[in-house]
């Protein structure tokens, strides 16, 4: 009798602790390919993340933009990128171009649910000129890194000026900019963790995105030799280094994989931090890399997809990714099958903190958890990869439209996938009805017209960068 009573008792408590809201960590690679991590057979040693692999969720069809602004636009918005004017382009350091400020961000809505601190530790990359588009003007409580892309890691220059920051100020914090994102998030962690309210990060690393640069440390353990020297110039997409061939290896190939040997300990660290802390099992963790390998592969690697950034092919826009929340009974080592990607994180994310309140703005990403959680083993979709290109189920429509970044050979291309993960056959002929179909259903997300595009606003040509990249301009 003292038993029952002693578990009646206990029962509000332990449905608290079923329904307590997790922590949510996105981490976020930088041009990370298919091919560069350990668990998809790359030569490259990728413990920490390989380990995630295993103890959570393998999403083996999860998709971003073939760039990288866009992704992270649809990332935290819910929408497609080509919605708010970001479709086949970064920002680059001369626009006055941003998010629009109309969208309602990730932070935005966690704000709803009770998580009160709302970091971004690394590349924001979606506005920068004006504070109304500054990251803690979009939800976000902390900000720590770079609000350009394409930093220099050790002198954290862009443009001849230092861009680094800690919320709305400079920062003057010297090192090699993945271990400095790698040491803010172990701090924030531990300090969040003392708090009972659940804490969101957007851990955004922009390794291994180049310029090329490592530190010795990590290229000695992929096997640099000093005797052999350092390689130079501008090979291997080295051409916004502000400090030499500081960071080089002997090859741009070697310093590559050094970058992500970096990244993958960092990673480490961070969930190291988690168990430390004892809030591993309730924190939930979505690790993706932003677009495809970049380049043309003499650095990095597609596997056994077909091309690259910039591209539509599965290379350049089908991301490793992995979910990872052990208290919400994800059996790790499991492997889904389902069509998602980054605009579905918002929607999903905001099922699972509890918040209920409809938009603002129709989504076009869809809430999966019933797929995650296995409530549901399927969510037929159609899925938007940009620039003529969509999915629909296992087929997928890739649209000539004259662009010889496509280097597409025989007009639009319809595929099966899987089997045809190279994207090899082209089955438009042989399936007119299917071809016919998707021409159809991508006509309306082509159509879309955003209130303004990214342009350059000029030549960079007599550009000048603000001093320490300080943002002082309301509008």
């Amino acid at each position: 009798m003292k038993k029952i009573l002693y578990i009646l008792l206990l029962l509000p408590f332990l449905s608290f602790a079923q329904t307590k809201k997790p922590n949510i960590i996105i981490i976020l690679a930088d041009d990370l390919g298919w091919g560069d991590v350990g668990y998809h057979g790359s030569t490259i040693k990728t413990p920490n993340i390989d380990k995630l692999s295993k103890d959570g969720v393998i999403l083996n069809r999860f998709y971003a933009a073939p760039i990288c602004s866009p992704t992270r636009a649809g990332l935290l918005i819910g929408r497609y990128p080509n919605r708010v004017g970001i479709r086949e382009t970064t920002i680059p350091p001369w626009s006055d171009f941003g998010l629009d400020t109309e969208e309602v961000t990730l932070p935005d809505v966690l704000t709803q649910a009770g998580y009160t601190n709302r970091a971004i530790i690394g590349k924001w990359h979606l506005g920068h000129n004006t504070l109304q588009y500054h990251p803690m003007r979009r939800g976000f409580t902390h900000f720590y890194g770079h609000l350009n892309g394409a930093i220099d890691y050790f002198t954290h220059k862009r443009e001849g000026e230092v861009d680094w920051h800690n919320d709305y100020e400079p920062s003057k914090d010297k090192g090699y900019s993945t271990n400095l994102l790698s040491d803010e998030a172990v701090k924030c962690i531990k300090q969040y963790s003392k708090e009972s309210a659940p804490f969101f990060m957007y851990l955004a690393y922009n390794a291994p995105h180049g310029p090329l640069q490592a530190p010795d440390e990590d290229l000695i353990q992929n096997g640099f030799d000093p005797a052999k020297g350092r390689f130079s110039g501008t090979e291997g997409g080295d051409e916004s280094a502000e400090s030499g061939n500081l960071g080089h290896g002997n090859t741009p190939k070697q310093t590559y994989a050094a970058m992500v040997t970096n990244l993958d300990k960092g990673i480490g660290r961070v969930l190291k931090t988690l168990k430390d802390q004892k809030i591993d099992d309730n924190t939930l963790i979505l690790f993706m890399s932003d677009n495809g390998a970049a380049g043309n592969g003499a650095v990095n690697s597609h596997g056994e997809l077909r091309g690259y950034k910039f591209e539509e092919w599965e290379g350049g826009v089908r991301v490793p990714a992995i979910v990872k929340w052990p208290s919400a009974g994800l059996v790790g080592g499991k492997q889904i099958e389902q069509v998602m990607g980054y605009i579905d994180v918002l929607p999903t994310f905001k099922a699972i903190a509890g918040v209920t309140a409809p938009s603002k703005l129709p989504l076009d990403g869809i809430n999966m958890w019933p797929v995650l959680s296995g409530k549901t083993s399927h969510i037929d979709r159609q899925f938007y990869l940009g620039h003529g290109a969509i999915i629909d189920g296992d087929w997928k429509l890739i649209k000539d439209l004259g662009i010889k970044k496509m280097r597409m050979t025989d007009g639009d291309v319809l595929s099966h996938i899987p089997p045809d993960y190279s994207e090899k056959e082209n089955l438009r002929t042989s399936n007119p009805e299917m071809y016919k179909k998707l021409l159809k259903e991508v006509a309306p997300y082509e159509a879309i017209e955003a209130k303004e595009e990214i342009l350059s606003k000029g030549p960079k040509k007599g550009f000048k960068a603000p001093k320490d990249w300080k943002i002082t301009k309301e509008k």
